[in-house]
């Protein structure tokens, strides 16, 4: 199993819908890999649980970081519907399932070592946030540089040019995400490098999932 996507000084852009399915070792999940390292310590990649699938019990010693696409998702401590944001700190483990199925973002292994909280958050009962111009942000989590919220961007947005300082991470959540190089639609993954730069806009009412200040500076 080779490295995937990590040379983190090159931008790269997945249409997950695209992208073909990998089964996994257990029975009804499979797995769509975005960034992975050879010995499956980095991972980030799309999950898929068939309903009345499940994984074995499992450890994460740097850390799990999930958000629920689609249907419902459960491990010991409860069951988190589409729009849930979950944390479990490095030294974790869990066995999930998915009584209903349900489709997951998750990234592995890519915690820093103080990065200890528990999070679970129903981003659809949460409140927005007024953000830069008309857009609205809701704060997910934030350690050192590192920050993670969802945005909404109503039809018609354009942001401003700006760089990226340590890099920015999106998953188009709904809706379609541009900018001067393409357009990205629901589900696309995009990673851009330190000090990248773009102009976003949308012309329809977007969400993305953003992660920024976490990727290396060289």
């Amino acid at each position: 199993m080779k490295n995937i996507n990590l040379d983190f000084s090159k931008k790269v852009v997945i249409d997950t819908q695209q992208q073909p399915w990998l089964n996994s070792p257990m029975a009804g999940v499979r797995r769509k890999p975005l960034a992975r390292s050879e010995d499956q310590v980095h991972v980030t990649s799309i999950v898929e649980y068939a309903a009345n699938s499940y994984f074995s019990e499992h450890p994460h010693p740097q850390g799990e970081e999930i958000f629920v696409l689609e249907g419902i998702f459960s491990v010991q401590d409860g069951d988190y519907p589409a729009g849930s944001y979950l944390r479990n700190p490095p030294g974790s483990r869990h066995k999930p399932f998915s009584e209903l199925g349900s489709l997951i973002f998750v990234k592995l292994n890519q915690f820093i070592a103080t990065d200890l909280e528990t999070i679970r958050i129903n981003t659809a009962t949460s409140e927005w946030l007024p953000g830069i111009g008309h857009l609205q942000v809701m704060p997910l989590h934030s350690v050192e540089t590192q920050h993670t919220a969802l945005v909404k961007w109503p039809a018609g947005e354009k942001f401003q040019p700006h760089r990226h300082f340590a890099g920015e991470e999106i998953l188009v959540i709904s809706g379609t995400f541009q900018d001067e190089f393409g357009a990205y639609p629901k589900h696309t993954w995009i990673r851009s490098p330190h000090m990248s730069q773009h102009t976003p806009f949308v012309e329809e009412e977007t969400i993305i999932l953003v992660k920024t200040g976490h990727l290396p500076l060289n």
